[in-house]
């Protein structure tokens, strides 16, 4: 038996692998860095055994409360990820499994390689209206890629959408994904109308050496880039510094900041409504939104979420709030589950990439809906 990580966004240490029923196994932490959650591993020459692998610092993660109700995630393929039998128990999260193939992977959530990040962008500029650009580079010589679809034109509305601040949340890379299989369409209605009056931004992957390094919430030095947005540096967060950049350049008119929870069992967002500036005309537009978007797709709700601060209270080093009150204009962040989300549940495979997919279009098909509203 062996347990292996040393690929792309592989995260395990394997201390002992020699009884099958107690395979002893800790997650590293970031770089630089006290966050750890997210694992990703394969297991070989574990075909009809009745395996269990037992994380032993589980207790230390980032967040804790993310492993109640949880259930870890696997692929013969890495295709397609099915849930599989999960505990926290003193102090560990252990994971039981037969494996029907000789060797398995084994993640937190289903992962979004950077070699697919880089399959995803070659396909997108494939695309007529869809321009691709690099904005800069990270840390680690890694480029920070940015897609831009329609044309810049005067009067035209600017959509910004970004993704994966915290590498490990990788459902926000493949709600990107489903989000650029629906624009290269040009015969979806949708899509057709909105291009008509507005190009919008895309960065798949704000992170894109935290991705690869197989960190829950850091780049390369350790660097939570949602806290960067006041004041990015080159030395620190390129990434936040390029991308607020080309921002700059282009303005905001509507944004949304992806990411994923490790607690909540629910699709849900966060607004902005501890900026300095926030009205009651923002809060209206941002119910709308959120109504709208739980009436297209029951996957989504608005009962469950963060608390809200208080107007003046926002954390402005957080890219919603820092955009909203900088561009004056709705940006929210979409936070997506690890766990499943509780009113729509998948015993199979709990929330998932097809899932987050979905959603990607429903967001789109809400910001069309409501579009004189919001805009």
């Amino acid at each position: 038996m062996i347990i292996s990580s040393q690929f792309d966004a592989g995260n395990i240490e394997c201390i002992d692998s020699n009884d099958a029923k107690n395979i002893q196994l800790r997650i590293h932490p970031d770089r630089d860095s006290e966050f750890y959650q997210w694992f990703y591993f394969r297991a070989a020459n574990v075909k009809n055994i009745d395996c269990r692998y037992v994380i032993g610092n589980a207790a230390g993660a980032a967040y804790v409360g993310g492993w109640k109700d949880y259930r870890a995630v696997a692929s013969y393929d890495r295709e397609y990820w099915f849930r599989v039998e999960t505990e926290y128990h003193d102090d560990q999260l252990i994971i039981k499994h037969n494996s029907a193939q000789d060797q398995i992977y084994f993640a937190y959530f289903a992962p979004y390689s950077m070699e697919r990040h880089a399959d995803l962008i070659a396909f997108a500029q494939g695309c007529d209206y869809c321009e691709a650009e690099t904005l800069g580079a990270t840390l680690d010589g890694q480029a920070i890629d940015c897609l831009r679809f329609g044309e810049v034109e005067p009067g035209r509305k600017v959509l910004w959408m970004v993704a994966r601040q915290h590498p490990g949340e990788s459902m926000a890379e493949w709600w990107m994904e489903g989000l650029i299989n629906r624009l290269v369409d040009d015969t979806d209605p949708v899509v057709r109308e909105i291009l008509q009056k507005a190009v919008i931004y895309l960065v798949p992957n704000m992170n894109p050496d935290g991705s690869r390094r197989g960190h829950l919430r850091t780049n390369a030095v350790g660097t939570n880039l949602n806290r960067e947005w006041h004041d990015p540096t080159l030395e620190r967060s390129p990434e936040v510094y390029h991308v607020l950049e080309k921002m700059k350049s282009t303005g905001i008119d509507f944004g949304l900041d992806v990411h994923g929870d490790e607690a909540l069992p629910y699709n849900f967002i966060a607004g902005t409504e501890g900026i300095p500036s926030w009205d009651e005309t923002r809060q209206q537009k941002l119910d709308l939104y959120k109504q709208t978007l739980a009436g297209i797709n029951p996957d989504f709700q608005f009962a469950h979420g963060y608390p809200v601060n208080s107007k003046g209270q926002a954390n402005m080093s957080y890219c919603s709030n820092s955009l909203a009150e900088r561009f004056a204009a709705p940006v929210m962040t979409l936070e997506m589950p690890f766990k499943d989300a509780a009113d729509t549940p998948d015993l199979v495979q709990g929330w998932s990439p097809e899932r987050s997919m979905k959603l990607a279009g429903s967001c789109l098909d809400a910001l069309c809906f409501c579009w004189d509203e919001m805009l």
